[in-house]
């Protein structure tokens, strides 16, 4: 029996950009999977920085103290957070920046970081990379070009940027179904075959067909180039012409 893998999807906001400057978490979220799969779920928090947050940070996510003064604390989610992600896949866009802050947080509470912990760390941003070296590869720009609607996402947010992650990754992880080709059903395959054998006579007839030095030429410039492209190299010879 298949065993499908646990998918966590996670998403932070935070005070600014460095947690060495002291940069907090004020918000997380973490969204299950099974396979491929949505669960339906999933853990949300909105945490009290207990700082101010930058200027630059609120413009993106619309968030200002004021907003979270009163809210719970890391110190009163790590436990809960942490539970669900045990034994999970991680899968995080530009997990390094939500890494660090999730280990200066662990940091503070003397707790174990990220990487000593049951968790595989997968990060979306380099696997996007690979499939799209030299493009845009924010959140946004994946939505756009895998056809996941943002429509909603006026603002950051941890659990809807979450959601979108998870459709994001389905779609970079598809696999390459988009690139087979239709086979026919064995009946109609087996019936073409033995009008081949069955038919009449001119069907079995070879027709000699001249080439000339130009179309060998184009040939062997294409093939050349497929093989290039492909990287794969050519298992037939070279057209001769006629």
């Amino acid at each position: 029996m298949e065993v499908l893998e646990r998918l966590v999807f996670l998403d932070t906001e935070t005070t600014g950009l460095d947690p060495r400057l002291g940069h907090r978490i004020i918000e997380v979220a973490a969204i299950e999977a099974i396979g491929r799969d949505l669960t339906g779920k999933y853990l949300h928090f909105y945490v009290d920085p207990e700082r101010e947050i930058d200027a630059a940070a609120t413009a993106v996510h619309g968030f200002s103290w004021d907003d979270l003064r009163g809210k719970a604390k890391f110190s009163s989610i790590a436990d809960e957070l942490m539970a669900f992600l045990v034994g999970a896949r991680v899968v995080i866009h530009n997990a390094t920046f939500d890494v660090s802050f999730l280990d200066q947080e662990l940091a503070r509470l003397r707790r174990p970081p990220m990487s000593k912990r049951d968790v595989i760390i997968t990060d979306s941003l380099a696997l996007a990379k690979e499939k799209f070296p030299g493009k845009r590869n924010s959140l946004d720009a994946l939505c756009d070009r895998l056809g996941v609607d943002n429509s909603q996402r006026n603002l950051h947010g941890a659990l809807l940027d979450a959601k979108l992650l998870a459709e994001v990754y389905f779609s970079l992880t598809r696999g390459q179904g988009v690139l087979e080709m239709p086979v026919p059903e064995p009946e109609k395959a087996v019936a073409a075959v033995d009008y081949l054998l069955d038919g009449p006579a001119e069907v079995h007839a070879v027709i000699e067909v001249s080439v000339s030095d130009e179309m060998v030429a184009v040939h062997q410039q294409y093939s050349e180039r497929l093989a290039e492209q492909s990287r794969i190299q050519r298992a037939w010879g070279p057209l001769q012409p006629a």
